[in-house]
């Protein structure tokens, strides 16, 4: 698989997290639930400049960024803020699998941009009550 491509597959995960973390958000209060908004609001800001620099990356390898889908399948129910919290944890996992296999498509500075999302999306998942894993994103080693 080319770079370009394996950049295109982590830019559409990112339109995808972006989508489910608008629609979480939504579902949040902020004076009923101030931290997990706030943690949702982080998320969703990150998960923004994410979809930024993988854009820039497609570009800079002369391709034209994949657009976002016109709608996305959100996990249901989201009534309780434990259920925004499940989904948000299940945004981060899917993440941080895709970014585990992008740093196994990439080299040089673009598998450097692709480790760091990936710790950044392993430490994130702890935000949501994940557990932490020895080899994040790599189901096949994982310590469970």
């Amino acid at each position: 698989m080319s770079p370009v491509t394996a950049l295109q597959r982590a830019l559409a995960a990112e339109h995808a997290a972006l989508h489910v973390y608008g629609a979480l958000g939504a579902r949040t209060s902020a004076s009923a639930t101030p931290t997990l908004f706030a943690d949702l609001t982080a998320g969703y800001t990150l998960h923004r400049s994410r979809r930024d620099q993988l854009t820039a990356l497609v570009r800079d390898e002369g391709a034209d960024p994949a657009a976002a889908a016109a709608t996305y399948e959100l996990p249901e129910p989201l009534d309780t803020p434990d259920q925004v919290t499940r989904a948000a944890l299940a945004v981060e996992q899917s993440c941080t699998e895709t970014y585990a296999w992008l740093v196994g498509q990439t080299s040089g500075a673009s598998r450097r941009w692709a480790i760091a999302a990936l710790t950044n999306s392993a430490v994130r998942e702890l935000t949501y009550r994940g557990s932490p894993e020895i080899f994040p994103g790599a189901g096949e080693f994982a310590d469970r």
